[in-house]
């Protein structure tokens, strides 16, 4: 079987869409049916994460320094299942660039029942407390960024 693939972007791939990509292996770590991966809209390779996030994640038991940041280009698009945004600004980018990827493009807060659906905020030099508050925000879209696939999964199938 296959895997899909889930590709979480923000701009710089070194906050938001990373703490997404880890958060969602270990949310999913017993899943065998998705691999997971984040890029950046507006980035190169290599950078690592940012300190806060990589703080904030080992709050909950999740280590992240090991990331590297990469760019969301056309193999990337093309490889793709799904494509979690952290802003409308983001899917915008991707459209603008990869017009064909709409059906693929999906708004992280729109996955959460209990957000307003809207933009997830860039902590980038904020303070700690600022990413454990993104952190949350991103914990709170698991459930429902699993649904989301379960969905998409059975859609696929068709």
């Amino acid at each position: 079987m296959d895997k899909k693939l889930i590709v979480f972007v923000c701009t710089g791939n070194i906050c938001r869409s990373p703490m997404a990509e880890y958060m969602f292996r270990k949310h999913m770590e017993d899943n065998g049916e998705w691999e997971v991966c984040s890029a950046g809209v507006m980035t190169g390779y290599g950078s690592p994460a940012s300190r806060f996030g990589v703080k904030a994640l080992r709050e909950i038991a999740i280590e992240m320094k090991e990331h590297r940041s990469q760019p969301m280009d056309r193999e990337l698009v093309d490889k793709a299942d799904v494509i979690v945004v952290m802003t409308s600004a983001h899917s915008d980018i991707l459209l603008e660039r990869y017009p064909d990827a709409e059906a693929k493009v999906v708004l992280l807060k729109s996955l959460d029942p209990a957000s307003d659906g809207g933009d997830l905020l860039d902590p980038i030099g904020l303070s700690l407390d600022v990413y454990r508050h993104i952190r949350d925000e991103i914990g709170n879209a698991m459930y429902g960024v699993e649904r989301y696939l379960e969905e998409k999964t059975e859609n696929l199938k068709d």
